[in-house]
């Protein structure tokens, strides 16, 4: 299985979350090439302050080994913000894929100054789900940026 594979996982994901009034972030675990987890952004559903895709994801693992987390690579479709980076640093996760980073842009070089490699796919389709949660809910999504304040920076896309 490729990258694009697991991605295409983490935007179903992404989907759900989408499909039940959330923001549009998915995350998929991978273990030696099968996924072993799965999870989606669930701050609005759930009203939560860290239910990330990430987070999710990394929680419905349940508690793997030390030796586990280091075999593991994480797919997220945007760009992981400093807690979900933070998270991928303490459990030692050496890979993470992100899907895109034009729209979000999050803490990439946290995650590369601690040994993480990052794959940017630079897809549009996850792009185009967050541009349509954002058109359909700008208020939601501008609370949500202020939460997060300055940590985040949020990229002006281009249309096509």
């Amino acid at each position: 299985m490729d990258d694009n594979h697991f991605m295409m996982e983490a935007i179903n994901q992404a989907k759900k979350s989408l499909n039940e009034g959330g923001i549009p972030i998915g995350a998929v675990l991978v273990k030696n090439g099968k996924i072993i987890a799965k999870g989606y952004n669930k701050l609005i559903q759930d009203d939560s302050a860290i239910l990330h895709g990430e987070m999710d994801a990394i929680e419905n693992a349940g508690r793997l080994k030390g030796v586990d987390y280091k075999k593991t690579t994480l797919y997220t479709t945007l760009s992981p913000c400093p807690m979900c980076s933070g998270a991928v640093i303490l459990y030692n996760i050496p890979k993470v894929v992100i899907g895109e980073n034009k729209t979000l842009l999050g803490a990439e070089n946290l995650l590369k100054n601690n040994g993480v490699e990052v794959v940017n796919l630079n897809l549009e389709e996850p792009r185009k789900l967050l541009e349509k949660f954002i058109a359909k809910n700008p208020k939601i999504w501008g609370e949500e940026l202020e939460r997060v304040g300055s940590k985040t920076t949020v990229k002006q896309s281009t249309k096509n």
